[in-house]
């Protein structure tokens, strides 16, 4: 019996490759897929291969404008929406053999790699219980160890790539996933995977260009790490390469990319046992720092509690002297405020009684003026005797009858008015009771009656107008009506 990956193995993987290998049908939509996970489906990138001007790409791999070449019509189409992508083959049988020699080539390439290793390679092989089937099957040369090789080309969800990992691991067989697409796709990091980047220039080699790194213990971080793909291979199949989670505190990545910082979140690496311990290292050291930090944090927050406390105590200590000295100034101030009223109340008390002597004597003063002025007005009224008072009263409501067409109301008991210098008001009579004149003030009372000056004052004769003019202004309006100083005596 041959070994595991001999040469009729070998052949016989190659034609089980042909023979045994299945695909789901075609169908209209898978024309339409987006294989390679750039945004952009089949149709859309065919479009802006052949277009004679290009489009511009908008939101979800949109053409705008454009120009292109109809060959059917000879005549250029200037919306994208108007075009259909033809083929010279069945899109069905175009589907199945692109797939058929995609898949085929990376599993090719897969065994090669194995063998290139030592390691023996056989090609679709399945579970006694089909739980599972592998695209390539490692076997190391003395056939103790087996490790599952996958070349997903086709959309999986993380479910699914995560339960097909756990069949091979219930069997104890390592698998390792491997992603062509240009995109790293979504499960890079939920199952040992990685992804290659074909050669562009001939003689160039495929290379693992993600799901590699290393960790970088001085700044604490996962590196990406592009290998030969040959070389990553053996590197496994040696236990050189691990596939190892990478800890929450690391998972993020920022490589830089033409001058430009991406951010990736890795949750597991193909690495080696030194990244792991040096990622282990690292984190006993972070943790280390942590709490060392921590414990100095406490330190510090313990002395700033302490060095609070202390400021209390000097602030109380502070306000209770405060607080003392407020309180002896206030006894002071109530003292000095006290001394201070009890002297406001004194002087009030001295200004009260000066006032009020003041005020006695000047109504002493003001009754001594008035008695004296009732003396001077009594003497000036003594000199008429009441007829000379009546006559003076006759001749005044006379005249203002006479030349000013007034009835002047003559008092029954002529009355004397201090305002007006003990003189008589006389008032006009009907609709409009006003002041007519004043007769006779006495003039040594006008310095007191200063409105005077502003009445018509009515005397008997020119003496007493003389007398009221030298006590009076200028301006004083008095009228004199020639009676004698004498009372006529009437004839027999």
């Amino acid at each position: 019996m041959e070994a595991p990956g001999s040469g009729i193995h070998q052949a016989m993987g190659l034609v089980n490759l042909v023979a045994d290998e299945w695909f789901e049908p075609f169908r209209e939509d898978q024309a339409r897929q987006d294989a390679d996970r750039d945004g952009c489906n089949a149709r859309a990138e065919v479009l802006i291969a052949e277009a004679i001007e290009p489009p511009t790409i908008g939101a979800r791999c949109a053409l705008i404008g454009g120009m292109w070449w109809s060959m059917y019509d000879e005549a250029p189409v200037s919306a994208a929406s108007a075009l259909d992508v033809d083929h010279t083959v069945p899109r069905a049988e175009a589907w199945d053999s692109g797939r058929r020699d995609s898949l085929r080539r990376h599993r090719l390439l897969v065994c090669g790699a194995l063998r290139s290793a030592g390691w023996y390679a056989e090609l679709k092989v399945a579970a006694e219980d089909s739980s599972w089937r592998a695209d390539v099957m490692a076997a190391s040369p003395d056939g103790a160890r087996r490790m599952a090789w996958e070349a997903q080309l086709s959309p999986i969800t993380d479910e699914d790539i995560r339960a097909r990992t756990a069949r091979y691991r219930a069997e104890g067989i390592p698998v390792c996933w491997i992603s062509p697409h240009k995109r790293p796709p979504t499960w890079i990091d939920v199952v040992p995977a990685v992804r290659v980047r074909a050669p562009e220039e001939p003689g160039e080699l495929w290379v693992v260009d993600d799901g590699l790194a290393g960790f970088d213990y001085r700044t604490g971080n996962w590196v990406f790490r592009e290998e030969e793909l040959e070389r990553f291979v053996r590197w496994v199949l040696l236990g050189q390469l691990i596939s190892a989670k990478s800890l929450p505190r690391y998972q993020r990545v920022t490589p830089r990319v033409d001058d430009e910082v991406w951010w990736f979140r890795r949750d597991r690496w193909w690495t080696s046992a030194q990244s792991v311990r040096a990622q282990s290292e690292h984190e006993q050291m972070r943790q280390r720092q942590e709490r060392a930090k921590q414990e100095r944090e406490a330190r510090q927050k313990e002395r700033d509690a302490a060095a609070a406390r202390r400021r209390q105590r000097l602030q109380e200590l502070k306000e209770r002297r405060r607080a003392e000295e407020a309180r002896r100034r206030r006894v002071e101030e109530e003292k000095t405020h006290r001394a201070r009223m009890e002297q406001l109340l004194h002087e009030r008390e001295e200004q009260r009684r000066l006032l009020e002597e003041q005020r006695a004597r000047e109504a002493a003063e003001r009754a001594e003026k008035a008695g004296r002025a009732l003396e001077a007005a009594r003497a000036w009224w003594l000199r008429v005797s009441p007829a000379q008072r009546a006559e003076l009263f006759a001749v005044v409501a006379d005249r203002a009858w006479r030349e000013e067409k007034l009835r002047v109301e003559i008092p029954v008991e002529p009355r004397m008015h201090e305002s007006f210098a003990c003189g008589v008001p006389l008032y006009s009579r009907g609709r409009f009771h006003s002041l007519y004149g004043i007769v006779r003030p006495c003039p040594d009372l006008v310095s007191l009656s200063p409105q005077l000056e502003f009445q018509r004052v009515l005397v008997r004769n020119a003496q007493e107008a003389q007398e009221l003019q030298e006590a009076m202004s200028k301006r004083a309006r008095i009228t004199h009506f020639g009676l004698p100083d004498h009372e006529q005596l009437p004839l027999c």
